[in-house]
């Protein structure tokens, strides 16, 4: 064990729950026809439809990215009448706009959502974090230090470990998606969309003291 004379240890964690701001939505969507790149998104005509669908919302196209195109064969020949799955990334700028981007995509009956990907403004929770772990443990070591009666005179050596607690399963959002796509006359899903997820900061700090 590494020998630390005339130090003392202290630890301190900060934890945080964020929000998302924005959410991913990747979608695939079955097509009757076979079209490469991002001519898929005018000329295949399922991904058309539901590009228009999209647009229509508001969308920009910048939102809308086609990732893959994976061609599917019945008898393992290429053939004019095969058919393609298209994967396709949509981006909800705001996460007000979730709701009405799950009924779109439900309402394409070749569309299907894969997942959704939350994204979070992770790093300026992180620094928060650990600007305010360094702060307690700086307290907490000049507390320790008055009570044994010797003065701080610097830092020895020093430890940081971030942990991050995931947000909410995705697969109860998958549920209320079917619920919707079997019961189109319902109204728009009555679900949570403030997806969140915990950041937390611990910190070990060894600060050299003063002699006893």
């Amino acid at each position: 064990m590494e020998s630390k004379p005339d130090t003392i240890k202290v630890s301190a964690f900060h934890k945080e729950d964020i929000f998302a701001s924005h959410a991913n939505l990747y979608v695939t969507v079955k097509g009757s026809s076979i079209v490469s790149g991002n001519e898929a998104l005018k000329k295949a005509k399922e991904v058309s439809q539901f590009v228009e669908a999209l647009r229509r919302f508001g969308l920009s196209s910048e939102s809308i990215e086609l990732q893959g195109v994976r061609i599917e064969t019945a008898s393992g020949a290429l053939l004019k009448s095969s058919s393609a799955s298209y994967s396709l990334k949509v981006k909800a700028e705001k996460l007000e706009q979730l709701a009405d981007l799950l009924d779109i995509v439900a309402e394409q009956k070749n569309a299907m959502l894969e997942r959704i990907e939350w994204k979070y403004p992770e790093e300026a929770a992180r620094e928060r974090g650990l600007e305010s772990a360094i702060a307690k443990g700086k307290a907490k070591a000049e507390r320790v230090a008055s009570s044994l009666g010797v003065k701080l005179l610097g830092v020895y050596d020093f430890i940081e470990n971030t942990f991050d607690e995931g947000p909410v399963p995705y697969q109860a959002m998958e549920m209320g998606l079917k619920s919707r796509a079997m019961a189109p006359a319902e109204p728009s899903l009555n679900m949570d969309i403030r997806h969140s997820k915990t950041i937390q900061v611990h910190v070990e700090i060894w600060y050299r003291v003063s002699p006893l």
